[in-house]
């Protein structure tokens, strides 16, 4: 029994020790080859590195990305794309407001319209924080006048016909007031932004009109809204994922949302939801929420929660 103690430790030990040495590894630098390739279509890639993923859309006048990645790393970005094909980028679209989705904006040809939510418009030029992250970059006060929203739309708006055809959706607020779904609809693909990032617990961005009792209903109005769709291009994923897969995202935020409002009712702090909050069985391979964070927007739900 000391033995199995004693290889548990160690094991315990070692496993700390390689967590601790990856966080202490820098951040990638903003370069080309800290950017990644994966073609979805023929005409579809996802470029991962550098903040949000970032789809590219190969048209027939031109490239529309959707995001732009993190400061420093929109011409990297360009570079990129340089790589894929001769097109100029004539267009951007902005899932939603924050920095690692954004701040490539200011790279961008002048040229390029510049399209998100109204809401995602009045957030980027108003450059507030991210609830729960504290003070975040904002490159457009360093940079007047350069990559701001051109265009926006309030409930949907449908650019291009027939191959290359996007649709922009909103279904309400969720991990900000103004995400926006991007399809596009020949190739039965769909960019969601950080609606659902990955596999775990979201950013609820209240100071950006997000919203955490709302969350899962957008969610699932944007699955039976698109129907269509069989592919999710997702904000931070390393793959793509189904409509499936963010039908079970919207179940794990309730389930997270009914926790926090059961834990307000019985008169405890947002600090004593996250404490006692344990994911269902259901979602062993969502990666634990960092306590602080998730606190801030146990908050958000107990302050949206009469």
């Amino acid at each position: 029994m000391k033995r199995i103690t004693v290889l548990g430790t160690l094991v315990l030990l070692g496993s700390l020790s390689m967590a601790v040495k990856a966080a202490q590894q820098p951040a990638p630098q903003p370069s080309v080859e800290n950017i990644t390739v994966e073609k979805v279509k023929d005409n579809l890639f996802v470029l991962r590195g550098g903040g949000g993923n970032t789809a590219v859309f190969v048209t027939s006048n031109g490239v529309t990305l959707v995001d732009t990645k993190n400061p420093g790393w929109g011409q990297p970005l360009l570079d990129k794309v340089k790589t894929l094909t001769d097109k100029p980028v004539t267009r951007v679209i902005n899932t939603h407001t924050h920095y690692d989705h954004t701040s490539g904006n200011v790279a961008m040809p002048a040229t390029a319209e510049i399209v998100a939510h109204e809401m995602t418009a009045k957030n980027l030029a108003a450059g507030n924080a991210v609830t729960g992250l504290g003070a975040t970059p904002n490159v457009f006060k360093e940079n007047p006048g350069k990559g701001l929203i051109k265009r926006t739309f309030k409930d949907k708006l449908t650019i291009g016909t027939g191959a290359d055809q996007i649709n922009l959706y909103y279904f309400g607020p969720a991990h900000t007031g103004g995400d926006a779904f991007v399809e596009f609809a020949a190739l039965k693909v769909m960019h969601v932004g950080d609606t659902f990032p990955n596999k775990g617990m979201p950013i609820m961005d209240k100071s950006n009109g997000g919203s955490g009792v709302e969350y899962a209903n957008t969610i699932a109005k944007a699955v039976a809204g698109v129907p269509g769709v069989d592919t999710l291009i997702n904000g931070h994923t390393p793959a793509q994922t189904t409509p499936a897969d963010m039908k079970e995202f919207g179940e794990f935020v309730h389930d997270f949302v009914v926790h926090v409002q059961a834990a307000k009712k019985a008169g405890k702090t947002a600090a004593d939801a996250i404490k006692t909050w344990t994911a269902p069985a259901k979602y062993k391979d969502y990666a634990a929420p960092d306590a602080a964070q998730a606190t801030a927007w146990a908050q958000v739900i107990f302050n949206e929660t009469k």
